[in-house]
């Protein structure tokens, strides 16, 4: 017998689950799209997210979600350009709306240096590290790094117990270790380290989720962003 297929985790379900097209006769041309599909459509197209950072709030692997994004891609695609009936309805997942901050302990950390969030996740010397209860800041301690770099880093943050990682530039295959480990990025942040934790607390920490750093050698003092005055042009 087939494995019977893994609930997916939805955090909110669609506000218009019916769509037509102007055009009379095609709307007994119906397309269905599951409430999964269109909750990978949301996440990555709407809120940002990669699909490693989908899959991990979603709860299943990254081959499921290439899949349902590949179809709900697909039927998206078919209505705009055929017309008819698109219904978002079925499937097999579970509404589980994300945790609220206020209520749950947590470690959060930030690449640091001197204060503010350093530009570029693997050469980052330290992390400072964060508790956080009831919605706020308990205690903080820096790290070093012991010298680990890129994709070893994010074994080095799974091994304290770190649930959230706000930094700046970072490459595609240390954001796929940090997915797999568990932990949710906030990228292309800048500034000071303890002003943007707080921010991230408050719900309005300014990040970009597609700010990628593509330099992995940095022979002559290459910075990525600014890594002198701790700079924050996204100039990539």
């Amino acid at each position: 017998m087939p494995r019977p297929s893994k609930e997916k985790r939805v955090q909110r379900l669609p506000a218009c689950s019916e769509f037509y097209s102007d055009t009379e006769q095609k709307k007994e041309c119906r397309i269905e799209m599951t409430v999964e599909e269109f909750e990978t459509l949301r996440l990555i197209d709407y809120m940002g997210m990669t699909q490693e950072e989908c899959a991990f709030t979603m709860d299943v692997g990254r081959g499921t979600i290439q899949t349902l994004y590949g179809e709900a891609r697909r039927k998206t695609a078919r209505f705009l350009t055929e017309g008819g009936r698109l219904s978002i309805c079925g499937g097999n997942f579970v509404v589980k709306k994300e945790d609220r901050k206020e209520e749950r302990a947590m470690k959060v950390a930030v690449t640091y240096e001197n204060g503010q969030i350093f530009q570029h996740f693997g050469k980052t010397e330290q992390f400072k590290v964060y508790q956080v209860e009831d919605g706020k800041i308990q205690s903080a301690q820096v790290i070093g790094t012991n010298g680990n770099g890129h994709g070893a880093l994010a074994g080095f943050l799974k091994e304290q117990g770190v649930d959230v990682l706000i930094c700046g530039g970072i490459g595609g295959g240390a954001r796929n270790a940090l997915a797999e480990a568990r932990i949710q990025l906030y990228s292309g942040a800048c500034g000071d380290a303890d002003a943007q934790v707080n921010s991230y607390l408050a719900g309005t920490l300014n990040y970009d989720p597609d700010f990628v750093c593509s330099h992995h050698s940095h022979e002559g003092g290459h910075s990525c962003g600014s890594h002198e005055g701790h700079g924050c042009g996204h100039n990539h």
